[in-house]
């Protein structure tokens, strides 16, 4: 029987159905072969038609959530210094120096830092033990690197964190606005949906804006390639326009909304004109009228954004301009109208709800109110209860470099990769006196950093809830045991507080107790109708904690799941997916707030906020650093790649770090696509693979988020981002950046094949080359390549510092090209192709040869890198991860015929499974119309 629970990875929170399996004896063999050990069970994952977020569908990723349980790398003890321990011995040791850094510095010496992928039960007790116990502010979360500007616009215009509409409003809308949101790639699932409602109703319409003209482009109506940073001038423009056209809904706004006058007056002195708009944006003046109008004169508008509004320096600004036009027409707690916030996290919501950010305590209660604080106090009968907010990630990671942060507990992120000046990061780790990582792999490069390393379990091995970006929470379940000596986090941190003194109060036997405790909380002085709820303990009362609680200001909060306190933990187990609020009121969940336009502002009215475009940098006149740099995620891989960077046909889309930059551009710097590019600034330096696209603006350049020092050498693109943030929510700036850029003229390049990974010691031996590696099937392959400004090493050389002894091996004088291979009886270990440019392989067949005896005759055949009856290798881009269908291959059958998706996915299965590659297919079937008609 299948186990309902839900996908890892982003914000969407797609039900998956798990199917367990008995691990095979031929598997259990060849694992033993390996010297690895085997899970018991295997599992397949496939989309659960009853779950609301996504009825059956999972993207590429999801679909591949069960090749994603490999051992490889998983940290499965605990470390202590360098050595192995048992879980008595670390928990004492973590306990113990965390006592002695607050006895010798104070508890405000003493820091976490949580992550979006924990469960809501792991972040409530983390967040408990660090603000109620050790009484510690200094607890946040890499949500604030996704989500923080979007909770800070929704405070300030509807006085709580609350998203307003629901995936439903999807079907239900006639204008799709995206911002700053590739959904076709990072929330595909979504995309999907609105792709059904453009095909099912014809005057329905699809706006991007976005700098690049990315993947969700291919089925724009219209594309607004904005000059990035402009984002608060195009919706104050917006407004403007509304207001001159007499659309705005002055009924609405008179009931319900304070701040009109003074934000149109704002809006006035930067955009009164669409000329000016259009001048600032960078846009033709048609197309910026054309999204006006369009808006204009559709009243069920949703507009989705993601991180392209959320990581700026104005981010907070960019949420309120795009609010106050819903607010300004009434366009929200409508269906198919309002603003939806895309989480970039499976759990960043969750983790807000009970404290996770800096500046949050527990149940959406901020520092704001003394009396709910103290009514926080009560609940939880804390004896440390901090009063005032934390440090926030940038400024956490800084006072550690400073050495106010003396211990610092990690729980499953990775800091020195995802943070801006990520260099810097990690020099300040390397200074800390006390380190503690809980992590699912020993490889991370923050876990390598760590004095104490601590094994946690993964997905499909623990039991929680997770929020996604409708409010909806859902469950996650175990399906499979965890690992080694890998524990939940709730228990991890548990079993710390006990070992620290706080026993009873931490004294959760399962993740419903956690929970139930969690739902009371929400009750907890939330509105007068909630003021009889009351947790029991055995040393105070319930009439004893009400009495202390009576002077609490019980205004009433949007979080509040009081509906679900009383949980069984059978209840709890069989637990459906449900949007809160749950209460009294919704005892079934709600889809929609604010359809009675009463709001969670002091006076129950939304707020439309005055906000102004910030100055542009002058970035032109950076004579060092003169091109502007934008991150973000591709379509197949998940954060900083430690889950599907190990899943060889997740590594098939995009193999190596990259730079997207536009052909003029490449042309003036001499680069050519594939070629190496270094992009450096003050802050560090990066090396990718150029790839040349009229995609991007001019003067303008696009880098991954995801490659670490595991998968790659120079990948890590957040060294190149400045510490600046949002002053409001403390957000970093990871869309924008300066950076010098030239091709990097290597002397040699290389490719590796190996049967397993390179070790740490061969590692070192590639110090200062490049590398970037790609699990395939049955082996390892490195992308290698010299930087001259390092040793100049031959291939002779370089594989004897390796370790690697040739079986065969081929010389070209003419050439330099080196070509050597290293068997174990008739079993390749590894082959290695050298020469002047990147060597040309047939990866498939390649990999295949580590999957079978190569005898004598058929070893020559090797040095060739392919099959002796295939001298045409395809090397183009694959398209189709799930079924490995390349570019090339795509291209040949549009060409002979197949002129549609339809016919496509019947001639060669592509964009038949989880539909990712839809986008890719439809701009491939739209390139060949174009050239058709040219010629």
């Amino acid at each position: 029987m299948a186990t309902a629970s839900t996908c890892p990875y982003c914000g969407v929170g797609c039900g998956v159905l798990i199917q367990s399996q008995q691990a095979s004896e031929a598997r259990e063999n060849r694992a033993a072969s390996e010297n690895r050990e085997v899970s018991e069970t295997s599992i397949t994952v496939q989309g659960d038609p009853d779950h609301p977020a996504n009825f059956g569908r999972l993207c590429v990723k999801g679909s591949a959530l069960g090749q994603s349980l490999s051992q490889q790398e998983r940290l499965l003890q605990p470390v202590v210094d360098g050595a192995p321990q048992s879980w008595p011995v670390a928990t004492q040791a973590v306990a113990t120096r965390l006592q002695q850094t607050i006895a010798r510095h104070g508890p405000q010496s003493v820091a976490m830092y949580l992550s979006g992928q924990l469960l809501t039960e792991d972040y409530y007790v983390a967040n408990k033990l660090m603000k109620g116990f050790i009484g510690s502010p200094h607890v946040d979360t890499n949500s604030r690197l996704c989500m923080a500007s979007t909770v800070a616009g929704h405070k300030r215009a509807f006085g709580a964190d609350v998203v307003p509409g629901c995936y439903d409003d999807i079907e239900q809308a006639r204008l799709f606005v995206l911002v700053g949101a590739n959904m076709a790639w990072n929330h595909p699932v979504l995309f999907q949906r609105i792709q059904a409602v453009l095909k099912q109703q014809p005057k329905s319409r699809l706006v991007v804006i976005d700098p690049r003209h990315q993947a969700s482009c291919e089925e724009a109506d219209l594309h607004l390639a904005i000059r990035p940073g402009t984002d608060v001038m195009l919706f104050n423009g917006l407004l403007c326009y509304l207001a001159e056209q007499q659309q705005l809904d002055m009924t609405y706004l008179q009931a319900h909304c304070d701040g009109l006058a003074a934000t149109l007056s704002s809006a006035r002195l930067d955009a009164v004109k669409p000329e000016w708009v259009a001048r600032v944006c960078d846009l033709p003046l048609a197309d910026v009228l054309r999204f006006y109008q369009w808006f204009a004169n559709e009243n069920r508008s949703l507009t989705l954004y993601s991180q392209g509004v959320n990581q700026a320096v104005d981010g907070t600004d960019k949420v309120n301009a795009i609010l106050n036009v819903h607010l300004a027409t009434g366009r929200i707690g409508k269906p198919g109208a309002g603003p939806l916030s895309l989480t970039g996290q499976p759990n960043a919501m969750g983790g807000r709800e009970v404290g996770g950010l800096a500046n949050q305590l527990a149940s959406h209660i901020d520092y704001s109110v003394p009396e709910q604080i103290a009514a926080v106090g009560a609940f939880w009968q804390a004896p440390a209860l901090v009063t005032q907010p934390g440090y926030k990630a940038v400024e956490l990671f800084q006072a550690v470099q400073r050495g106010d942060i003396k211990a610092i507990w990690i729980i499953g992120t990775n800091p020195v990769v995802s943070m801006p000046d990520a260099d810097a990061v990690r020099q300040a780790l390397l200074q800390c006196p006390l380190v503690i990582a809980s992590d699912i792999y020993h490889s991370s490069d923050t876990v390598q950093l760590a004095d104490i390393q601590l094994p946690a379990a993964g997905w499909s091995e623990k039991d929680g809830t997770v929020t996604n970006s409708e409010r909806r929470i859902s469950r996650q379940r175990a399906v499979l045991k965890a690992p080694g000596q890998a524990k939940a986090d709730w228990q991890i941190l548990s079993e710390v507080a006990a070992a620290m003194g706080f026993a009873r109060d931490f004294s959760y036997q399962q993740p419903a107790d956690i929970f139930a405790e969690h739902a009371a909380l929400s009750a907890w002085c939330n509105g007068a109708e909630h003021m009889n709820s009351s947790p029991e303990r055995e040393e105070n009362s319930p009439e004893q904690i009400e009495s202390s609680s009576e002077r609490a200001q019980c205004q009433r909060r949007a979080f509040d799941i009081s509906g679900l306190q009383g949980l069984s933990a059978e209840a709890y187990q069989a637990l459906l997916p449900v949007q809160w609020p749950v209460n009294r009121e919704y005892p079934a969940g709600c889809a929609r707030l604010f359809a009675d336009g009463r709001f969670f502002t002091a006076n129950g009215r939304a707020q439309l906020l005055p906000v102004r475009q910030v100055a542009l940098p002058s970035f032109v006149q950076e004579a060092n650093h003169p091109w502007l740099l934008n991150s973000g995620r591709i379509r197949d891989q998940w954060h900083s790649m430690t889950r599907t960077g190990q899943i060889p046909q997740l590594m098939q889309q995009k193999a190596e770090p990259f730079v997207c930059l536009h052909p003029d551009d490449a042309a003036l710097l001499s680069i050519k696509a594939a070629d190496l590019v270094q992009l450096n600034n003050a802050q560090g330096r990066m090396l990718a693979r150029a790839e040349l696209t009229a995609a991007q603006r001019r003067g303008e350049l696009f880098v991954p988020m995801h490659w670490t020092a595991q998968y790659s050498s120079h990948g890590r693109c957040d060294v190149l981002f400045v510490a600046r943030v949002d002053p409001l929510s403390g957000q970093p700036a990871l869309k924008l950046s300066q950076v010098a850029v030239r091709p990097l003229r290597s002397r040699w390049q290389a490719l590796l094949l190996c049967r397993q990974p390179l070790t740490k010691q061969q590692h070192q031996q590639l110090a200062g080359h490049y590398f970037a590696r790609q699990p395939l099937a049955h082996a390892q392959c490195y992308q290698l390549a010299d930087v001259p400004d390092t040793e100049l090493l031959w291939a002779d050389s370089w594989l004897a510092q390796l370790g690697l002894k040739a079986s065969l091996y081929s010389y070209q004088s003419d050439s330099g090209e080196v070509r050597a291979a290293g068997f174990d009886g008739d079993a390749l270990q590894w082959l290695l192709l050298w020469s002047a440019q990147k060597p040309k392989a047939d990866l498939a067949w390649l990999d295949q040869q580590f999957a079978t005896d190569v005898v004598a005759e058929q070893r020559p055949q090797l040095l060739q890198a392919c099959a002796a009856d295939n001298r045409d290798t395809d090397n183009s881009a694959v398209i189709c991860s799930c079924f490995q269908v390349r570019e090339a291959r795509i291209c040949q059958a549009i060409e002979a015929g197949q002129q549609c998706l339809d016919s496509l996915g019947q001639k060669l299965r592509c964009g038949t499974n989880c539909g990712s590659c839809i986008p890719e297919l439809t701009a491939l079937l739209r390139q060949h119309s174009r050239l058709a008609v040219a010629s």
